[in-house]
């Protein structure tokens, strides 16, 4: 499955090297920019079965592949979540400032890059007109991990890499086992994005996840908050019903959880349908 949307290919700075951004879409007159942020061991191809449809409905998407992952540079301020923030804001300042200043953009942020997105705002709350948090880690109801993935780049041999690759898509990632294949098949699409973008990690020690750093966070942000998860995400198991009131507790300007139904954590790769009402519902609501 490839991409139809035409795209546009950005760099800006990022310590010795780059952020590569991409463009989707086209800017419209008093319609601000979608700006998606990725999850962690990603890239922009976490919304491969999604830009189409939004680009369909008028959106404009900028992507980035969040510095460490993908074609962009590592940052330098370091390798979680808060090392993000300056260079994705001063990347949106060159591309989108003289916009920005006058229509703020909507951002969206996919697992690690919900938390990320969510300390861009602490950093400027006057950054987005609205925040979407799509299986968005750090809210601080769960007890311990509820998921372990497997080591893969000890070893030698490529099909027990994949092996392991299967293994944590679906600890992590999918609720549908179809859609990550057999041993026997050819690779889903899901697999051949999945092991693109691990391969490409440069960031193997993020702890920030594992924390209640979101939910600390929200307090300080003044725009409305919209959140989708997955009803089998494995952030959150059995406590994923625990995530609508936490939200609700902490968030100022809370708008409500979408749970999407037979869908894990990569809920927009998993019910792109559901993902795409639940993302435009928003767009459309926003102020």
């Amino acid at each position: 499955m490839q991409v139809c949307s035409p795209v546009q290919v950005f760099t800006t700075p990022c310590g010795e090297g780059q952020i590569v951004w991409r463009r989707f879409g086209v800017p419209r007159p008093h319609q601000p920019p979608l700006v998606m942020l990725h999850g962690g061991s990603g890239s922009w191809t976490h919304f491969i079965r999604n830009i189409d449809a939004l680009v369909a409905h008028g959106q404009e998407l900028w992507l980035p592949d969040l510095p460490g992952f993908g074609d962009s540079a590592a940052s330098p301020d370091g390798p979680d979540a808060d090392a993000m923030v300056r260079p994705l804001l001063e990347g949106l300042d060159q591309l989108l400032g003289e916009r920005l200043a006058h229509q703020r953009c909507h951002l969206l942020g996919f697992s690690f890059g919900g938390l990320t997105a969510g300390l861009m705002l602490v950093t400027r709350p006057t950054l987005a007109r609205q925040l979407i948090l799509v299986g968005a880690p750090a809210m601080g109801v769960v007890p311990q991990r509820q998921f372990e993935l497997k080591g893969w780049r000890h070893l030698s041999d490529a099909l027990a890499q994949a092996e392991v690759h299967r293994h944590n898509l679906g600890a992590l990632m999918l609720f549908d086992d179809k859609l990550i294949g057999r041993a026997d098949e050819p690779p889903t699409l899901a697999m051949q994005v999945h092991v693109a973008n691990v391969v490409r990690d440069r960031l193997p020690r993020r702890r920030l996840a594992h924390t209640a750093l979101l939910a600390e966070s929200l307090p300080q942000i003044p725009c409305p908050v919209s959140v989708i998860y997955g009803e089998f995400d494995a952030l959150y198991k059995s406590y994923i019903h625990q995530l609508e009131a936490a939200y609700a507790r902490v968030t100022p300007n809370f708008r409500g959880m979408t749970l999407v139904e037979s869908a894990g954590h990569w809920v927009q790769f998993e019910q792109p349908e559901a993902f795409h009402a639940a993302v435009l519902l928003a767009l459309k609501e926003s102020p």
